[in-house]
């Protein structure tokens, strides 16, 4: 990733998502990359493809970068979904880098609407 921006990496990464090419994600997360979400903690790269890269395959439908904010070796990055079934959702997620890959994730949901209507998330607990 020589000469890639942080920028660059993460829209790279993107593209892989929309195409749905998991050599692409694959090849831009570091060997000992890291995944943090409301329900998974610090998992590997392995389990990450195992438990989530399913997901991004068959529930997202579209996906499209809003915003990018680089700091030092960390960006954030705010990105609207469309689902399948019609729903849209926006997220944040904390990147970390280390020798120009993607180290460390770690996502922050947010809220889900369909037809511009809200939908309330049920409590897990």
């Amino acid at each position: 990733m020589t000469g890639s921006t942080k920028a660059d990496i993460i829209r790279k990464l993107f593209d892989g998502y929309r195409a749905k090419t998991r050599h692409v994600v694959e090849d831009l997360l570091a060997d000992d990359f890291t995944f943090t979400s409301p329900y998974d903690d610090h998992i590997s790269k392995a389990a990450y493809f195992e438990r989530c890269w399913p997901a991004s395959i068959e529930y997202i439908r579209s996906n499209t970068l809003e915003q990018i904010c680089e700091a030092g070796d960390t960006a954030f990055v705010l990105y609207k979904c469309v689902t399948v079934d019609g729903r849209d959702f926006r997220n944040t997620e904390h990147f970390s880098f280390k020798d120009g890959k993607v180290a460390a994730i770690n996502v922050y949901f947010g809220a889900a609407y369909k037809d511009g209507a809200f939908l309330a998330q049920q409590p897990t607990a």
